[in-house]
């Protein structure tokens, strides 16, 4: 009977132990997991240019740029509009949480856009070495 008792006892504390680290794992900040994220919510067209709106999560302390860059994929293939934007590090809030930014694009000298255009976008975020990470890719109509 005393080895039952002892096997009970044993599968207890190793049920209370799973538990337990259930418990810390559900009550971890799950923002962590999902830091150094991006999404494209939307485009339009903003003078000069554009402006895209990104939902954004970074890790505290990144010193890391936002960067947006579009080209129009409709038209004539002699037109290869484009345009670019970022957001400095010291705009954007590092802490693990999910926040927004609206960019800016500038488009280069020659660069046009419509109602109507098919635009591909992506943003990345662009560190101090040149590394550029967290690709995202969107084609909308504006």
């Amino acid at each position: 009977m005393k080895s039952s008792r002892s096997r009970r006892r044993l599968a207890g504390a190793a049920a209370a132990a799973v538990l337990a680290g259930a418990g810390v794992l559900v009550a971890a900040p799950s923002a962590v997991a999902k830091a150094n994220l991006l999404a494209i919510d939307k485009v339009s067209l903003h003078e000069p240019g554009l402006q895209v709106k990104v939902t954004y999560s970074c890790d505290a302390g990144l010193t890391h740029q936002l960067v947006a860059n579009a080209f129009k994929v409709s038209g004539p293939r002699h037109d290869t509009s484009n345009a670019a934007g970022t957001v400095k590090a010291d705009k954007l809030v590092c802490d693990y949480d999910d926040h927004t930014a609206l960019v800016n694009l500038r488009p280069s000298a020659v660069s046009h856009f419509a109602k109507g255009d098919k635009i591909k976008v992506t943003v990345f975020y662009f560190d101090d070495d040149g590394f550029s990470y967290a690709y995202q890719k969107k084609v909308v109509v504006l």
